[in-house]
């Protein structure tokens, strides 16, 4: 019988300059991972603690418009300073080109974009450095969890079937090259009219039936607001334009949540 061959061993470097890295992740695109990303981000923040944020979509890059950064970063001895916004140093490929500028760039272009951000960037004395990963399963995903040493992953996603297709493919894949994934959200769970009726959308449960499925943590469910997409669209996300609404309490309980499993 043919022996199965041993798991190949990556040698992992942490982002100098932070702690702890967390990823959040999913593999399928359009389900609100970059809004999650930066409330969370700013939930740990007002949590007390020492935030960076890195926008590792190299295709479609959103912090420039979640956090209205419109300036580009410096550089100091062969390193580029993070761009500080809400407290929260920040760096995405959307400081270094026009907003409209399509990035047309193959696998090691990419995978050499993501090594300047982890490698070159002056980030300084983090608690977290949370990463918005793009959509899919491919040249980032296969940088992050083969060469930077990643304390977890968030898997976000809405419970619609079609979406948790792909959500399963990259929680193999982050299994498959051992980063632990600390747990699976359920966004865009339901949607409350004005007469109190709820309304879930794009379905119920499935989430939380992939969780138990792979043996997963589940984080809970995020509900829709229409003042998510509004502050986000204005560069201020609703928790740090709205901090005692319903949507930033959910973001709060879990960075403090995060924040006590971390033990900092």
């Amino acid at each position: 019988m043919e022996q199965a061959k041993p798991r190949k061993k990556f040698i992992k470097n942490p982002i100098q300059g932070t702690k702890f890295t967390i990823a959040i992740s999913s593999a399928k695109g359009g389900v609100g991972k970059s809004t999650f990303a930066t409330n969370f981000a700013l939930a740990l923040k007002k949590s007390g603690c020492k935030v960076g944020l890195l926008d590792a979509d190299i295709y479609g890059p959103s912090l420039p418009k979640l956090f209205s950064i419109n300036e580009k970063p410096k550089s100091e001895e062969g390193k580029l300073i993070p761009i500080n916004k809400f407290d929260i140093q920040c760096m995405s490929i959307g400081f270094l080109t026009d907003e409209q500028t399509p990035m047309i760039w193959r696998g090691p272009m990419v995978t050499s974009a993501i090594k300047t951000f982890t490698q070159k960037v002056d980030w300084k004395d983090l608690d977290f450095i949370i990463v918005d990963m793009p959509p899919g399963t491919g040249d980032t995903q296969l940088t992050f969890a083969q060469e930077i040493k990643m304390d977890g992953a968030i898997i976000i996603s809405t419970p619609q079937e079609l979406a948790l297709q792909d959500v399963k493919r990259g929680i193999k894949m982050f299994d498959k090259l051992g980063t632990k994934i600390i747990g699976l959200i359920d966004n865009m769970s339901f949607f409350v009219s004005e007469d109190g009726k709820k309304h879930e959308i794009f379905g119920k449960g499935g989430v939380e039936r992939t969780a138990k499925e792979f043996n997963k943590d589940f984080l809970g469910e995020i509900p829709i607001y229409p003042e998510v997409g509004k502050y986000g669209d204005q560069g201020k996300p609703i928790v740090e334009s709205e901090p005692e609404h319903e949507i930033s309490k959910i973001y709060l309980e879990l960075a403090k949540k995060i924040n006590s499993n971390f033990k900092l």
